[in-house]
């Protein structure tokens, strides 16, 4: 198992790199958010790895954040979902906007990105929405934002609705659904007041 590679960027291009380490040049596929990251070439550069062994073939997938790599190995594990599918479609969305469409079951967000169906979407959203909560999403999907405060606010939006007798993944998915449409909410109470209209 490779984890990571690190070394000299020698080339890169919008959908991959090459990296040199010790006189080996490897080849990794990327997603843009990792492209927008990377350094010019000649720099040192260091991307978590994933390995993927075929009869045929090997491919190596690179990522420039830890999130990304677990957002992706949760993607391939979908029915359906190939390593080059998922790449797709962290190139074609955030991480946050990913992990709120799939709490909050926005499979048209998904089905949005080139190459994927309506099927597929829906699929993602139905396999994985135990696997990120709204307060993993916000934190993720907050850019310029203090995490810590916002995610407080998704947590006790979901702590006052399970107090209202909605069970916890009811309430995880109500808090997402509210806050994808009100990205800009700032209080529980408006996120509370959000999530029970559309309930409603």
């Amino acid at each position: 198992m490779i984890a990571y590679i690190r070394g000299t960027l020698a080339a890169k291009d919008f959908d991959k790199v090459v990296v040199e380490a010790a006189g080996v040049g490897y080849e990794l596929f990327i997603s843009l958010s990792t492209y927008d990251k990377l350094p010019r070439e000649g720099e040192e550069v260091k991307l978590l790895a994933w390995h993927c062994v075929r009869e045929d073939d090997e491919i190596l997938f690179g990522f420039a954040a830890k999130e990304e790599r677990e957002m992706f190995l949760k993607l391939t594990q979908v029915s359906g979902v190939g390593p080059k599918i998922a790449l797709a479609i962290l190139s074609g969305t955030s991480i946050g906007e990913l992990s709120l469409a799939i709490a909050s079951g926005n499979a048209k967000l998904i089905a949005s990105v080139k190459g994927v169906g309506k099927k597929t979407a829906e699929k993602i959203c139905v396999e994985l929405k135990d696997k990120v909560n709204a307060i993993a999403a916000l934190a993720a999907a907050s850019k310029g934002v203090r995490d810590d405060g916002r995610s407080l606010i998704a947590r006790d939006a979901i702590l006052a609705l399970s107090a209202l007798g909605f069970g916890e993944e009811v309430a995880n998915k109500m808090v997402a659904s509210a806050i994808a449409d009100n990205p800009q909410a700032a209080d529980v109470e408006s996120i509370i007041r959000k999530a029970l209209s559309k309930k409603g």
